[in-house]
């Protein structure tokens, strides 16, 4: 995979892409590149759209608030979608966003709600999570946008889970402190991970998950994490040892 390019400008854009081609953005993002980060014509700038790779583009405006992008060469070829699947109970708004930006930002593949017993924000913004999905991926060199899927209750999802996907339970009640020596028991395949709400699992849905037979339960050390923290430790955990860092 080429290197990537940290500075040159990158966006993202919501129409196919390919060599000579002219794509003419949205006002509002025209206007930011013009008149916010005062873009002249003629200035690169990096161009995904989660389909067809990464393409260096060349600006064109029309006006203070209208331009195009004339496409050049693809910097970047499209890699496989991510498929680490993760799953969280919602949270409030500003602790939403940035559990979102950096599950994108750890190689989550599909973002899926869960509501729980202990689940205290229900009602969420597909909207503002898109917005921090496209954020996250456009600063971070990211060419696969996640998915995101609509919240669930936790034993709907668990009625219809795809047996072949390992999922992975971030469970505060473990009465261990270290999480690898479950992970390095288990073998390369579709993973997911659960993390649960700021009350934590109710010993209803432990049990249920733990005598489903593709659970693996594990801890996350001896302190007690946020809900946003837990996210990103069980993240980096995971993909070291049996994702895609390896």
């Amino acid at each position: 995979m080429p290197r990537y390019d940290f500075i040159t400008k990158r966006i993202y854009v919501d129409a196919p892409l390919a060599g000579m081609a002219e794509v003419v953005l949205e006002r509002k993002r025209a206007s930011y590149l013009l008149n916010v980060l005062r873009f002249r014509p003629g200035d690169k700038v990096l161009v995904f759209n989660g389909r067809d790779g990464e393409w260096l583009a060349e600006i064109v405006a029309s006006g203070r608030k209208d331009a195009l992008l004339k496409i050049g060469e693809q910097t970047r070829p499209q890699p496989q979608p991510c498929a680490l699947v993760y799953m969280f109970a919602p949270l409030k708004i500003t602790r939403l966003d940035y559990m979102v930006q950096k599950a994108v930002e750890m190689g989550a593949g599909v973002l899926q709600p869960v509501i729980t017993e202990f689940t205290q924000f229900s009602r969420l913004n597909p909207e503002r999570i898109r917005s921090n999905i496209i954020e996250a991926s456009e600063q971070c060199g990211i060419l696969s946008i996640p998915e995101y899927s609509q919240p669930a209750k936790l034993d709907v999802i668990l009625q219809n889970w795809p047996k072949e996907t390992r999922l992975i339970f971030c469970d505060e009640g473990e009465e261990s402190q270290n999480p690898l020596q479950f992970l390095k028991e288990l073998r390369p395949g579709p993973l997911a991970v659960l993390i649960g709400p700021e009350g934590g699992f109710s010993e209803t849905e432990r049990e249920l998950l733990r005598s489903k037979s593709y659970v693996t339960a594990i801890p996350l050390g001896p302190r007690v994490l946020r809900a946003d923290t837990a996210a990103v430790a069980a993240l980096a955990i995971i993909q070291a040892t049996i994702g895609d860092w390896e």
